[in-house]
């Protein structure tokens, strides 16, 4: 696909070769905090990443000493890992950019990898086969699994991992987040909806009246949970675009009891069948979730039957603490509003919508709320743009309300953008536009609970808004304005802010 030349040339992909080599990079930029001291796995360890992921400025965090999981104990692994991504230089780290690259830059960047394809290679054999254990050896409880929240229904192993499924029409694999908790010594109870790729992929093995083949992937190249994480087109593996990201193809090894692939140098990989079957569900939820609130009531749900855990000896379990309030943020929040961004700008490109200068994602809200910068040159091109977004499938959790206001107007400052909505928006006039009954997610609180079942409806029930605080070119052109629709701003003229420049430091000011 064609490259992006505002931003290609300023890219410098990276491998990090795996996990650890990711820990390392952290470490030599001193974005890393290694913990010494003992912590508890039940909630210690979620309040310790809330006050220090705070508003997004935060170190990584590498734990290393957990209770219960210390030298004589027997377990699998003795240290998590989390917070690689969240904050916006390390993104920018791992997209080949200048850590104090503006968040423009990163969204640019995420643009233009997402548009890119290096394929796959595979391998025989790699690091996450150092270990192998299935039947009666498999135990999910000798993994460092945090009980996250104080409210969480168990300990949530499936936070910031990989899920990777098959599709059985094409054999495409796809690569998503989707959370899970630890059931009993070989279950892992998830959250499957059917509006989503897995979930598509789930109906297909469900159909032919077989059990769905599930590979989870724990530590890797932060590529990894960045793209799954994502929504990569469909049909479009995020095996590809991970390459492209990390400007090599990635080495992949097949799964020891199905046919998946999964990265070579991971630190685990869960394998295991997800049935159909209800009799098989197991309880899961609730869990504090990106809005910020505790979503998915406690209720059976679909289940990951473990077949075989492989792992790196030794193995740095990865995950991360969800839930985003404001001055609260996290790797969800940051990331999303990076790669939600991205997706938008592509999905408008692709589209055809014109004159879009700039999208953002503020990270209060992981990409609930998008805003769209233009160079507006007919009427209704906010409301097109806003049609291609809700039209994709790329809007199923996100992009709730839309924001469109003029190219003169900085999105990433919230207050240019309230001085756009008071004095470029009239309700009167189609400013503000509902899209009812659309497809949404099912842990906005803000969806009346019977809309929120997953088992029938599939997926959430959102009545979306378009803000257009563009200027409105409905409006006549007004001699008095100098043929313009809207008053001049009070912006000094050209020659007062030359006359004051030259003569700043005369007034007593330094430069």
């Amino acid at each position: 696909m064609n490259a992006n030349p505002e931003i290609s040339n300023r890219l410098k992909p990276r491998s990090f070769g795996d996990l650890r080599g990711w820990i390392e990079a952290l470490r030599q930029e001193g974005e890393l905090h290694e913990i010494d001291a003992q912590v508890d796995w039940d909630g210690e360890i979620g309040a310790i990443a809330r006050r220090v992921f705070g508003q997004g400025k935060g170190p990584a965090l590498l734990f290393k000493n957990i209770k219960g999981y210390g030298p004589g104990d027997d377990v699998w692994s003795n240290q998590l890992f989390t917070g690689g991504l969240s904050n916006y230089s390390r993104i920018a780290m791992m997209l080949g950019l200048p850590k104090d690259a503006p968040v423009t830059d990163l969204v640019l960047a995420t643009q233009h990898y997402f548009a890119q394809r290096v394929k796959p290679e595979t391998v025989q054999t790699g690091p996450v086969k150092e270990l192998i254990f299935k039947g009666d050896d498999i135990n999910l409880y000798k993994l460092p699994v945090p009980r996250w929240h104080g409210l969480d229904g168990g300990r949530y192993i499936n936070t910031y991992q990989g899920t990777v499924t098959i599709d059985p029409d094409t054999g495409q694999h796809n690569i998503g987040i989707y959370r899970g908790m630890i059931g009993q010594r070989d279950t892992l109870p998830v959250l499957l909806w059917r509006a989503q790729n897995w979930g598509v992929h789930f109906q297909k093995w469900a159909d032919r009246g077989m059990k769905m083949p599930v590979a989870h992937v724990y530590g890797w190249e932060p590529c990894l949970p960045y793209c799954a994480s994502a929504p990569i087109p469909t049909g479009v593996s995020e095996y590809e675009v991970m390459g492209a990201i990390r400007g090599a193809p990635v080495p992949l090894v097949k799964c020891e009891t199905s046919d998946i692939m999964v990265p070579a140098s991971a630190e685990i990989v869960i394998e295991g069948f997800i049935d159909p079957d209800p009799s098989t569900f197991e309880m899961e939820g609730p869990f504090g979730e990106y809005t910020g609130y505790f979503g998915g009531d406690q209720g059976p749900k679909h289940v990951t039957k473990v077949t075989c855990v492989t792992m790196r000896r030794n193995p740095i379990y990865r995950g991360t603490l969800e839930g985003t309030l404001p001055k609260r943020l996290n790797e969800n929040s940051m990331t999303s509003s990076v790669q939600r961004a991205g997706v938008a700008w592509n999905v408008l490109k692709a589209a055809g919508v014109p004159g879009v200068t700039d999208v953002h994602c503020p990270a209060a809200n992981n990409g609930t709320t998008l805003v769209i910068q233009l160079r507006q040159t007919y009427r209704g091109q906010a409301k097109q743009a806003a049609a291609a977004i809700w039209g994709s499938n790329a809007a199923h959790l996100r992009y709730k309300n839309i924001w469109v206001v003029d190219d003169d107007i900085d999105i990433h400052d919230y207050g240019s953008i309230d001085w756009a909505f008071a004095y470029r928006v009239n309700a009167a006039e189609d400013d503000i536009v509902f899209f009812p009954a659309t497809f949404g997610s099912l842990l906005d609180p803000s969806t009346r609970l019977e809309y929120r079942d997953p088992i029938k409806f599939g997926t959430g029930k959102w009545c979306r808004v378009l803000i257009d605080a563009t200027r409105n070119l409905d409006f006549e052109p007004q001699k008095q304005y100098g043929g313009d629709r809207f008053p001049p701003t009070v912006v000094p003229l050209p020659e007062h802010s030359d006359v004051v420049e030259r003569r700043w430091k005369d007034y007593g000011f330094e430069d």
